[in-house]
């Protein structure tokens, strides 16, 4: 066995307790960054609404200030031409670095992503702080794995715990870091991984509640519990919010083909479209400019008229799509979830009007269709449901969340509408945009399938199973024990599967295993 093998499974047995004071390091450090970037952000928007109160009444500064938009645009389209990996929300990107597809020049690319989300995001698109939030943390992670020269096996740990600090951070809701880190970015539990993510978050929440508060980012003090009696309306407003979320992820794979993905425009033009637009729009609908906070708020007020709410949502929908589909740096949750509220604004009044249920219960129906949106888009349930409850500070509507984001979930499986985080990255790797690894190493990574009930490999022996190439089976967690197993080894469900491989092919071992040891 070779230096670089052994090196790796001595470091796997001593792993537990050092990757959780790394983490919260890691969480340390993350959540000071986007506490800066969440405070960058909120004096842009500040000083933007402050130019636009000042030019309205002026065409000629109205003229000086679309000059500088289309200055901001061709920065950004050189940025983002020379430097790629900024593009979009981030998310894609990490997501290709943890299956050692892309390559992440970390210090670098954490700067610009700084820099260039505030441009974005001050300037009034209708982008969200999360993406570029979850990347930072994650560039974060990787800059503290390279500095003190971790191995592979414990960078994509400290990568993880950082993006789970940057959501956390992002929307003070630790938990929901923790939650996305084993939902979206891993697919599947780890020990490991939870505890690691979990010691990051709960540090850069602490950090971010010590800047902003102990106040959740919606404080829906008047929400209401929602009766039994109208489950049967959430079963629908799933169903709605399903199919509005299976729009929005076509449209913005359209607006990323034909804008950013279109060689005929050029690179230096292509964010100047949204730029452009967001000046037209502050003069006409300036409520969708931004990620959208305000709006929300606002839509907890007093009744607006079904046509205002529909034509706000096509708006909001329409100009978030161009906005990302032009590459500039920029996330999609806060935009997601405003464009669940007014679903579940319009379908509240719907419900008001046809059938005379109680108005307060209308917030209910906010909260609830910004959950189902989310999970509509992102395919991720239990952290849409996790993520709002957080955001609301209300836990007294989790088992309504659970269940319309459950509903949500199974009605995009039946339309096959797919991830869009994995449609993301699919097209990032189909266009090769990014940096990639181009060559192969002698590294190893430890791998952990957990072991489904009714999988294939359920109560056979280790010997008996055909296991893919490149890999092996060097380790069994099962409850508190670790065992060294050899070929006589029965695998039971619960099992955890520690499996070594080259760190050039784990990308393809991983999905391979998992259906293994999956139903």
């Amino acid at each position: 066995m070779n230096n670089k093998t052994t090196n790796t499974l001595n470091h796997w047995y001593t792993l537990d307790l050092k990757v959780i004071l790394e983490g919260i390091f890691v969480g340390l450090l993350s959540g000071i960054i986007i506490v800066l970037y969440r405070l960058c952000l909120s004096n842009a928007d500040k000083i933007r609404k402050n130019i636009y109160s000042f030019i309205t009444p002026n065409v000629g500064y109205r003229v000086i200030w679309f000059a500088f938009l289309i200055l901001v645009g061709l920065f950004l389209g050189w940025l983002v031409k020379k430097y790629p990996m900024i593009k979009g929300s981030g998310i894609p990107q990490i997501k290709g670095f943890l299956v050692r597809q892309l390559n992440i020049n970390w210090l670098k690319e954490l700067i610009l992503k700084f820099f260039g989300g505030i441009l974005s995001i001050g300037c009034g698109l209708s982008l969200g702080r999360e993406g570029p939030s979850v990347q930072m943390g994650a560039t974060v992670g990787l800059g503290f794995s390279r500095v003190f020269k971790r191995l592979h096996l414990e960078e994509k740990y400290l990568v993880t715990a950082g993006a789970s600090a940057g959501l956390a951070t992002a929307f003070n809701a630790p938990l929901a870091g923790v939650i996305f880190s084993l939902e979206e970015l891993h697919r599947n539990f780890s020990p490991v991984i939870l505890m690691c993510a979990m010691g990051a978050s709960i540090t850069a929440d602490f950090i971010s509640s010590n800047f902003f508060g102990l106040t959740p980012i919606f404080d829906f003090t008047n929400l209401s519990v929602l009766p039994l009696k109208y489950y049967g309306l959430i079963i629908l407003l799933g169903i709605v919010a399903a199919i509005l979320g299976c729009v929005f992820n076509k449209l913005l794979v359209l607006a990323s083909t034909y804008i950013d993905g279109n060689s005929k425009i050029h690179y230096l033009l292509k964010p100047i479209i949204p730029l452009v637009l967001s000046g037209i729009i502050a003069f006409t609908i300036p409520d969708i400019l931004g990620g959208g906070h305000d709006l929300i708020v606002s839509l907890t007020g007093s009744n607006m008229l079904l046509r205002i709410i529909c034509i706000l949502f096509v708006s909001k929908l329409l100009f978030t799509v161009i906005c990302y589909g032009s590459g500039v740096p920029g996330g999609i949750f806060l935009p997601v979830l405003v464009l669940g509220a007014l679903i579940g604004k319009g379908f509240g009044q719907v419900c008001v009007d046809l059938i005379g249920i109680d108005s307060t219960y209308i917030l209910n129906f906010i909260t609830l269709a910004m959950g189902a949106y989310f999970t509509a888009i992102v395919k991720a349930p239990i952290t849409g449901s996790i993520l709002v409850t957080e955001m609301t500070g209300s836990f007294n509507h989790l088992l309504p969340l659970i269940t319309i984001c459950l509903v949500a979930q199974i009605v995009t499986d039946i339309l096959n509408s797919g991830a869009i985080y994995d449609i993301l990255l699919e097209r990032l790797l189909k266009n090769k945009k990014g940096n990639w690894l181009k060559n192969a190493t002698d590294e190893k990574v430890i791998l952990e399938v957990p072991v489904m009930f009714g999988s294939e490999i359920e109560h056979k022996k280790i010997k008996n199973i055909t296991w893919p190439n490149n890999c092996l089976v060097v380790g069994i967690k099962r409850g508190e024990k670790e065992l060294i197993p050899n070929g006589e080894y029965k695998i039971y469900a619960g099992d955890f599967l520690i499996v070594l491989a080259d760190s050039d092919v784990a990308h393809t071992l991983k999905p391979e295993l998992l259906d293994m040891s999956t139903v």
